[in-house]
């Protein structure tokens, strides 16, 4: 699959084929691989407290690499901004480049990934609550919220005036932003996996190993997207500021914190 993305870009003959290829050999290897985990672990009774320790400490392994695939890409950012070299006018961004608002899409894509790690929080809460109806409608607000971060970061690509190969800005900006995009998607077939895992009474208040790991894999991406937005979209921007919108944000956020206190006060939570 990687060579055949690799053929793609450089516009090779058969690319595309060997990158259909290499999806379909690696999805179905995945397909295969998650279906004999399901079935060892919930019909076979084999994943004892042994075994989910050491898939616990194989994910938190997984996203510490994760981290350190994007902390190139930070670093890569802060050595090119923060002493622009001459050949891109000694001044960040470089010139020529239109950048985004930080305060219009990208502020709308923060709200929405920070609310969807609040769902996925809520979804835990219930599975150890035992409350399948609020997992359900928990899960669901979570797909859609993780589908609607996507479209958004689509159209935003879409709309952009400068692409990847300008610049040390755009392949920065677009290898970043376009990974964590990758990983959203990863992100949001594990959660739709977990969904119907839930569905056929997969998980138990005592036992939902594959949930957590889809959860922790949820809040990484989150986090990342949160130094995404402050670095690249607000630092990167030079700092522009819009008072309407910051006030904006404060004013969502008092309501959007007493209606989460509200809801805790009439649940059975407490």
């Amino acid at each position: 699959m990687a060579l055949g993305g690799v053929l793609c870009m450089q516009f090779y003959q058969k690319g595309v084929d060997t990158l259909i290829l290499g999806t379909i050999i690696v999805s179905l290897s995945v397909w295969f691989w998650w279906r004999d985990v399901i079935r060892e672990s919930t019909y076979e009774g084999h994943h004892t407290k042994i075994v989910q320790k050491g898939l616990k400490i194989g994910m938190v392994l997984f996203i510490v690499t994760e981290v350190m695939f994007f902390f190139s890409f930070f670093w890569a950012y802060f050595h090119s901004s923060l002493a622009p070299s001459i050949e891109i006018g000694c001044v960040w961004p470089p010139r020529g480049i239109d950048t985004f608002d930080p305060w219009l899409i990208p502020l709308l894509n923060t709200a929405v990934l920070v609310l969807s790690g609040f769902t996925i929080t809520w979804s835990h809460i219930s599975i150890l609550f035992n409350n399948y109806d609020q997992t359900n409608i928990s899960l669901i607000l979570t797909i859609i919220l993780a589908i609607y971060f996507t479209i958004l970061q689509l159209c935003e690509y879409i709309e952009a005036n400068f692409d990847i190969s300008d610049g040390i800005y755009g392949s920065v900006f677009f290898m970043s932003t376009g990974f964590h995009g990758f990983h959203v998607i990863i992100g949001t077939i594990f959660i739709i996996v977990c969904f119907f895992r839930h569905i056929f009474y997969h998980f138990t208040k005592n036992h939902h190993l594959g949930f957590e790991c889809a959860a922790w894999y949820w809040h990484f991406v989150d986090v990342v997207w949160l130094f995404l937005f402050i670095t690249i979209y607000w630092w990167g921007n030079s700092f522009k500021f819009n008072i309407p919108y910051f006030l904006d944000i404060f004013y969502l956020l008092n309501i959007f914190l007493e209606n989460i206190s509200i809801f805790f006060k009439n649940s059975n939570y407490l």
